[in-house]
């Protein structure tokens, strides 16, 4: 199963909002849901699902198990949970969110874990994010490359993360990119508005379009629905050799998640 290229992300979103942002985007026509054990949502997002009455099988929902779920026999659990909470017997993606701290719990451990809940069919693709090189040699060694559907990944204009996908392309596990707006701060680049009044485009549609056209999936968030609807548009944009080759030149390796204690020591 490939990872979709497009889809909604949650983080951040709680109560209410986040109930209204899933109804929403389902309504203008995504499909693809990014959710997690830590976003706290999980049980509003499955409201927002149900609430919506589109079909299980049209969708391609993905969380994420935390790092206290990792120990032997938690991490299947763990799921079961995140599955009731969501309403639903099975996940389409379920990646492991970050590394564990301390490498408390070792790769392997938590990864052929996860790859047993895909043999019950409780998920049916599973990966990683914020996964270095080194992370990701480990996950291989565990469960084989073929069983890594993707690494999730801070990655925007701004921080390219180019060594970290150049590796997972090397052992065909795909990208996806997330905060690809970098919290917004993209959106105010002089050189990605310049191409977006080429193309009679926004800012994030460039950004967006970027991504995917790189190859890489994505899941921007937004509380509105104008820019729910904006946003998918970019699903329509091809940018030139020349747009990419100057966004491809942004890059600065500006990272802007890097929580201490969790995060891993960067590539």
């Amino acid at each position: 199963m490939t990872v979709p290229a497009f889809g909604l992300g949650t983080f951040r979103l709680q109560g209410q909002v986040v109930i209204d942002s899933v109804k929403n985007a389902l309504d203008v026509g995504y499909r693809v849901i990014d959710t997690a054990q830590i976003y706290q949502n999980e049980a509003e997002v499955g409201q927002a699902i149900a609430e919506s009455g589109v079909d299980r099988e049209a969708l391609y929902i993905t969380s994420k198990i935390w790092v206290d779920h990792f120990a032997e026999g938690q991490l299947i659990p763990s799921l079961k949970d995140s599955l009731a909470k969501l309403r639903t017997d099975h996940l389409d993606l379920t990646l492991i969110h970050w590394p564990s701290p301390d490498n408390a719990v070792p790769v392997a451990v938590f990864m052929k874990q996860l790859l047993e809940a895909k043999k019950q069919g409780l998920t049916r693709a599973i990966g990683v994010s914020n996964f270095t090189i080194a992370l990701m040699k480990e996950a291989i060694a565990a469960v084989g490359a073929e069983n890594i559907a993707t690494n999730q990944i801070e990655l925007h204009p701004y921080l390219q993360n180019r060594k970290v996908v150049e590796f997972a392309k090397s052992q065909g596990i795909h990208i996806t990119s997330y905060m690809t707006l970098a919290y917004g701060e993209v959106l105010k680049d002089p050189v990605i508005n310049q191409i977006a009044d080429r193309h009679n485009a926004t800012a994030a549609q460039v950004t967006l379009a970027w991504a995917m056209q790189l190859g890489y999936s994505v899941i921007p968030s937004s509380t509105k629905r104008a820019n729910l609807e904006s946003n998918l548009k970019a699903c329509e944009l091809t940018l030139s050799e020349d747009d990419m080759a100057q966004i491809a030149a942004l890059d600065r390796g500006h990272r802007l998640t890097s929580p201490k204690g969790l995060a891993p020591q960067w590539d």
